[in-house]
């Protein structure tokens, strides 16, 4: 069996690798699949790519957002059949024997599979509403109209919140617009805090949403947050940032009685599989976002920037690296 896979072979070269895999056989509690479509993760995979995560040394095939279809079940495997499609965190890797167990889940019907995989990004985004304290009527900024970024400020608008979106992307913002953001802001144009507290009246946001990654962009969002508000971190950081620790908390602290609140919201802070003992979960998470995709409620197609062959993938990570205006999310098409 020839199996193709993306390899990131040294810091910034990536190479699209065939190799011969013999005949792949799943175990006990295991699935044999075919990719049909894979989504890049920009920011975990051109950090990935940078050669800078130690977790992740070259060479290393990267990717985990796939949609599949089931070529052979393993024993005791009984809830899926050859033929299946499922969604899972599987890699730029053709065929791949995956455990059916983690975060496997078969697609609904009448689902477009191109937007399949972006429920990985939803569902990292959809943590930054579950830790919050977003309500009805509050305003909520999101800095970063990245994937995770623009549906973070999606699934905010779900919650209730009249959301400003923040980007240096001229097309993102856009993007954005077509998603159906309230008040999308070029970062780059005029003085952001002033446009947001002429839009929230003076008072500021409840809540913001930190999707960059970017350090010192989660420090300067801090003068646009209200009293009692908070500042969630989606977006890893990377990067160095020096500046003087204790201004920054004396702000939080002191600012206008201010007590602004810090808050973490890594994907991985819930289990994958429901349970008895909390009530989300990603593959919870996840069949709420299949719904909300089928009832038209959060928008997908425009994040949609490439549909491209695997063959493709220098250009891919290039355009994402360097033109972010034209690169946002980009499929692997496998058929």
């Amino acid at each position: 069996m020839k199996n193709r896979k993306v390899m990131f072979v040294n810091p910034w070269e990536v190479e699209l690798v065939e190799e011969t895999a013999g005949s792949l056989k799943p175990g006990r509690g295991d699935v044999l699949v075919k990719l049909i479509y894979s989504l890049i993760s920009p920011g975990t995979e051109l950090a990935m790519l940078s050669g800078k995560e130690s977790w992740a040394p070259h060479p290393v095939c990267p990717g985990y957002a796939s949609v599949s279809r089931i070529i052979e079940v393993g024993e005791g495997v009984t809830e899926f059949k050859e033929g299946d499609i499922v969604f899972h965190y599987g890699n730029h890797l053709e065929y791949q024997i995956v455990a059916a167990r983690d975060a496997f889940i078969k697609v609904p019907e009448n689902l477009d599979l191109k937007w399949v995989p972006f429920t990985r990004m939803a569902t990292v985004a959809f943590t930054s509403v579950r830790v919050s304290n977003i309500e009805l009527g509050d305003y909520v900024s999101v800095s970063g109209l990245g994937l995770v970024g623009n549906l973070a400020a999606q699934l905010a608008r779900l919650q209730g919140a009249t959301v400003i979106g923040i980007d240096l992307a001229k097309e993102r913002i856009h993007t954005a617009s077509q998603c159906g953001l309230d008040y999308p802001l070029d970062g780059g144009e005029g003085n952001t805090r002033d446009k947001i507290m002429e839009i929230t009246g003076g008072k500021g946001v409840a809540c913001h949403i930190e999707a960059t990654g970017v350090p010192k962009v989660g420090v300067d969002s801090l003068s646009y947050i209200g009293s009692l508000g908070e500042i969630i971190f989606l977006g890893s950081p990377r990067g160095e940032y020096n500046t003087d620790v204790t201004d920054v908390l004396n702000y939080c602290h002191l600012y206008n009685r201010g007590c602004i609140t810090f808050k973490g919201a890594h994907e991985w802070r819930y289990p994958t599989e429901p349970n008895q003992f909390v009530k989300h979960s990603l593959v919870r998470n996840s069949l709420i976002v299949f719904e909300l995709m089928k009832q038209g409620r959060l928008q997908i197609e425009p994040l949609i920037s490439h549909v491209i062959k695997p063959e493709q993938a220098k250009e891919a990570y290039d355009g994402l690296r360097n033109h972010k205006d034209q690169y946002n999310g980009v499929l692997f098409d496998w058929s």
